[in-house]
This record gives C-alpha cells, structure tokens and sequence, in this order.
C-alpha cells in the first residue's frame, strides 16, 4: 500500500513539472477579466432584482 502512495506522489511531481504556469502579465490580464466580468455580472443581477421585486410589489398590492 505505502508503495502505491508513493507511485502517486511520484508520479504527481512528475506531472507537475509539465505544467507550464502563466507568466505574471498573463496572471495580471486574466486577473482584469474576472474582476471585470464579476462586476458586469453582478450589476446585471442587482438590476434585474430591483426590477423583479419592484414588479412582484406591484403585482400584490
């Protein structure tokens, strides 16, 4: 059993030595993306519950 756990971590830090990482301005611009999208989102949602709940009054009153 401990000889398969080490094959895997073995195995594991082999793997990760293939992994190319992103450089620090590809960091930096995916970064900006999220942020931005994040808060396209989530203006969009804030607007549609204003609207929904602004509706939902109307409809029980």
């Amino acid at each position: 059993m401990f000889d398969k756990i080490k094959n895997f971590f073995r195995e594991v830090r082999t793997e990760a030595k293939k992994v190319t990482y992103p450089s620090k301005d590809e960091l930096i611009g995916s970064t900006w993306v999220v942020i931005t999208t994040v808060f396209i989102v989530s203006v969009f949602l804030g607007i549609v519950d204003v609207s929904l709940s602004k509706i939902v009054s109307l409809i029980v009153k």
